[in-house]
């Protein structure tokens, strides 16, 4: 592991980076790093030593090759909307934006796939294709804003991977430019050849959070759009109520596209912000979206409605018109941002649990709440136990910040305590490498270094990100000063 600093850039590596991309394309000053020096997970800060925008692939490769010569740290980065601290500069080093390169290159309806450049917004892929009656499923949240390459870093989720999957059900194959220079190609190609012969070494570096390289273009699978939706908000006294109408759901053997929750706490800031017209005094509200073919859907419908009478809800609403349903789902998803009407900072988690111990969890996590003295609306992919409570606190105060990561801890362990995981979609990055051995084995882990070694033997990618040891967590981390 690369323990010196890179905080400033070796004599003529600068001259090299401006030689490449201009000089308009690579940023030193101070003031301007301040937009780079944290993703949205705003705990931790550290500015890189410089900023380079490429706007081609050759210029990419270029400048990856500039930075070997100097073997100076990489860090790739899309739209910073990353949760865990994934791009953070712990050490310095070179942070290579790729948001210019953000072209949807070529469609092939037939074949249903796209190429598109890592810089490439998610939600552009489906508005060019759209008109072909297409779509790329997989849609964070943060769909308007989050780049392809970003998606495929961390293997993001979304509200529709219930039915549809991850990232990395969606990713045919990427050029990767390691971090010596060397270009490869991972998977299948645009212009033909479903899968290549030997390990799939594209699900491997799927989820690989920026450590084996930078990724330039992706080939996306892209899917039929559904014929018709049917969509309905649930509305319940409890959240136990509606976590158990989520299980009833699955178990009478229906895959709905979303099955989506909201606790009483986010939905009153949701209603706030965007007046869809969601009860203040409800417990909990359940989104859950059905799609397919008109002539099932009503009968579909009819069931889920029973399943949320039958477990008290106190009123089911079926979105009437195609604008009902795209305003509840501009509610949902805007969610995060409906949170600064009650506090000043957020912190995120990305827990998960099996789908039959979300009441425990949830219970759970409304008693942390009560011991810290801290608020925490939830708001989560209830369909596969993805939660997302969001801890509520001030940065200016550093005492909420010390509570703040006292039950973000809790949390975290209580998921791995109950089968889940630490991370469903959001990545370890900085905030959870510690939570590493929890999760997995010593032997475990020292398998996922040897395959990290293989793609970058230095360990100049991305450094000091997934992995505990090396450089510890207390050598630019806050969450283990507070255990200190």
């Amino acid at each position: 592991m690369t323990t010196a600093t890179h905080h400033t850039l070796p004599a003529g590596l600068r001259d090299e980076l401006v030689a490449v991309v201009g000089q308009a394309h690579v940023i030193t000053g101070e003031d301007e790093l301040l937009v780079y020096e944290c993703d949205a997970y705003t705990l931790e800060r550290q500015r890189p030593a410089a900023v380079v925008l490429p706007g081609t692939r050759a210029e990419a490769v270029a400048v990856v090759q500039a930075c070997a010569r100097h073997r100076m740290p990489i860090l790739p980065r899309g739209a910073g909307t990353s949760l865990s601290g994934t791009v953070l500069a712990v050490d310095g080093g070179v942070t290579i934006a790729m948001t210019r390169m953000n072209r949807v290159l070529a469609v092939d309806g037939p074949n249903r796939r796209a190429l598109v450049e890592a810089g490439c917004v998610n939600a552009w892929i489906t508005a060019a294709v759209k008109g072909e009656g297409l779509q790329y499923a997989p849609d964070p949240s943060s769909q308007p804003a989050c780049t392809i390459g970003g998606n495929v870093g961390t293997n993001a989720g979304g509200p529709h991977t219930l039915k549809y999957g991850v990232t990395t059900n969606h990713i045919l194959g990427f050029e990767l430019i390691l971090p010596d220079g060397e270009v490869v190609w991972l998977g299948s190609r645009m212009d033909g050849g479903e899968e290549v012969a030997g390990y799939d070494l594209r699900g491997a570096a799927v989820g690989c959070e920026g450590m084996f390289g930078v990724i330039t273009q992706v080939v996306v699978r892209l899917v039929r759009s559904p014929a018709a939706y049917k969509t309905l908000l649930g509305i319940f006294e409890s959240v136990d109520d509606a976590s158990q109408t989520v299980s009833d759901i699955i178990g009478a053997g229906m895959v709905p596209g979303a099955l989506e929750m909201m606790d009483q706490l986010i939905t009153q800031a949701v209603e706030a912000a965007y007046r869809f017209g969601f009860p203040l005094d409800a417990g909990a509200v359940l989104i859950v979206e059905l799609d397919g073919l008109p002539a099932g859907l009503e009968r579909q419908a009819a069931q889920v409605i029973e399943l949320c009478r039958k477990n008290r809800a106190r009123e089911v609403r079926v979105a009437k018109t195609d604008q009902e349903r795209a305003d509840l789902w501009k509610s949902r998803k805007r969610a995060f941002g409906a949170i600064g009407r009650l506090s000043p900072n957020f912190l995120t988690q990305d827990g998960v649990v099996p789908r039959s111990k979300l009441p425990e969890m949830m219970r759970f996590i409304q008693a942390c709440s009560r011991q810290y003295g801290l608020r925490i609306p939830n708001v989560f992919h209830a369909g596969d136990g993805n939660l997302h409570p969001l801890i509520l606190y001030d940065e200016r105060d550093p005492d909420q910040v010390r509570r703040v990561l006292e039950v973000s801890d809790a949390i975290l362990g209580k998921c791995v305590e109950l089968g889940g995981s630490v991370t469903g979609e959001h990545g370890i990055g900085v905030e959870k490498v510690d939570f590493m051995a929890r999760q997995f084995t010593a032997e475990d882990l020292d398998a996922m270094r040897l395959l990290r070694r293989a793609f970058d033997p230095d360990q100049r990618c991305n450094p000091h990100k997934i992995f505990p040891g090396g450089k510890r967590c207390t050598d630019f981390a806050p969450r283990k000063q507070v255990a200190a």
